[in-house]
């Protein structure tokens, strides 16, 4: 009898042992497609939280109070940063300040290509624009990105340790580090200009001392980013801005799971070696699927169409797609009459084979500005709204893009 009470209690303690999807809550992701890298590279250690599920949009969200309490208790925060998630910023200030908060918009290694003006595209060069602007040479946008790149970095000052963690483990003697400069940019197009925009004169370790800056506060860096007396619709999508969406080309994704490799090892270092080999190996996935993205769209990459919202200018150029518009320049911004007017005139002006809705937002929209056009309608979903959430999420979410403009682009004449 006494053994089995003993066994009884034994049983009932290992109950109340934390398992590893929970032992580590208090890392937290933004949104589904960072969830899922986070995911992916602290898979069979624990699993991250989501702050927004299903089809709620960056764009529009508001914290709730649960997730104000999980954020108070967050060791580490994943987010793109205050041009997509505006509404974290403030609460990672002052709710999470214990937390540390890694900004992905400053990955290093990162494209960052700009903002398209007023939703008409088809003025440029649709091929080399984005990459040569992401190289900062010869214009004004360089000194935009340097500021917003470089300065006032909460995670930098409140964590100098991690920052040193950063240099030293990610740059000396460390095998990942070099597979992952050698694995991001064989064999793509964009190669030399990934090194111009990536590596010109400057090492990672001093990239990364001009990132971690002391001296200047957040304020400041949000004064300079937002563009000086614009509201939130302007600061996320407005003139000479930097597009956020930049999990959508996979190449991209390579820079922003090394970020949160190197971030979970200073948070959780007992478990380096797991992570490390999470992240080699997805490395190596995110290189297969841009193959196998460029050889699906390879057919239909020259037949023009519209977005919903210029969401997509990442995917666009790195998949050498042509759009030729967007029916708004701000997703939360309904447009008026003269814009679908605008739009429903582009359409047959350049015959445009498609226009895409998005689950987020108003599909009618799209009904409307296709009404006496020959354009079909498709779907694109850049956040992986009806997808369940975890390591895979982020694959079948540019899967799923790609068959979406594969199939609406083929059937149109």
């Amino acid at each position: 009898m006494k053994s089995m009470r003993g066994f009884l209690l034994a049983a009932s303690a290992l109950m109340l042992v934390p398992n590893a999807a929970s032992a580590h809550s208090d890392v937290i992701a933004s949104i589904k497609p960072v969830h899922s890298l986070v995911a992916a590279v602290m898979e069979g250690v624990g699993e991250p939280e989501l702050i927004i599920d299903g089809a709620g949009s960056p764009h529009t969200y508001a914290l709730k109070p649960s997730q104000a309490a999980d954020l108070e208790k967050a060791g580490l925060v994943f987010w793109v940063g205050p041009n997509l998630e505006a509404f974290l910023e403030k609460p990672i200030e002052t709710i999470g300040s214990k937390a540390v908060s890694v900004e992905l918009m400053k990955a290093h290694d990162l494209v960052r290509l700009d903002l398209r003006e007023g939703g008409a595209f088809e003025g440029h060069d649709h091929g080399d624009h984005g990459h040569e602007e992401a190289g900062h040479e010869g214009h004004d946008h360089a000194e935009k990105h340097d500021d917003h790149a470089h300065e006032g970095h909460n995670h930098a000052e409140k964590h100098d340790d991690h920052a040193e963690k950063h240099d030293d483990h990610a740059h000396e003697g460390h095998s990942h580090a070099a597979k992952h400069d050698d694995h991001a940019h064989e064999g793509h197009d964009h190669a030399e200009k990934h090194d111009d925009h990536a590596h010109e004169g400057h090492s990672h370790a001093a990239k990364h001392d001009d990132h971690a800056h002391e001296g200047h506060d957040h304020a400041a860096k949000h004064d300079d980013h937002a563009h000086e007396g614009h509201d939130h619709g302007d600061h996320a999508h407005g003139h000479g801005g930097v597009d956020a969406h930049i999990w959508l080309d996979p190449q991209n994704a390579k820079a922003l799971v090394h970020e949160i490799e190197e971030a979970l090892v200073a948070h959780d270092p007992a478990n380096a070696a797991k992570y490390e080999a999470n992240a080699e190996a997805l490395m190596a996935r995110l290189d297969d699927l841009t193959a196998e993205i460029k050889t699906t769209l390879e057919p239909v990459k020259d037949k023009p169409f519209v977005v919903f919202h210029d969401a997509y200018h990442y995917f666009e150029d790195r998949f050498g797609l042509k759009a030729v518009g967007s029916i708004t320049v701000s997703p939360e911004v309904i447009p008026g009459a003269r814009r679908v007017g605008e739009i429903q005139g582009k359409l047959k002006e350049l015959d445009a084979a498609c226009v895409f809705s998005e689950p987020q937002f108003e599909p009618k929209l799209v009904t409307v500005v296709t009404d006496g056009t020959n354009a079909k309608s498709g779907v694109l979903d850049p956040l992986g709204a009806g997808l369940e959430n975890g390591p895979s999420l982020y694959f079948e979410l540019l899967r799923g893009m790609a068959s979406s403009f594969r199939d609406c682009l083929a059937v149109a004449s």
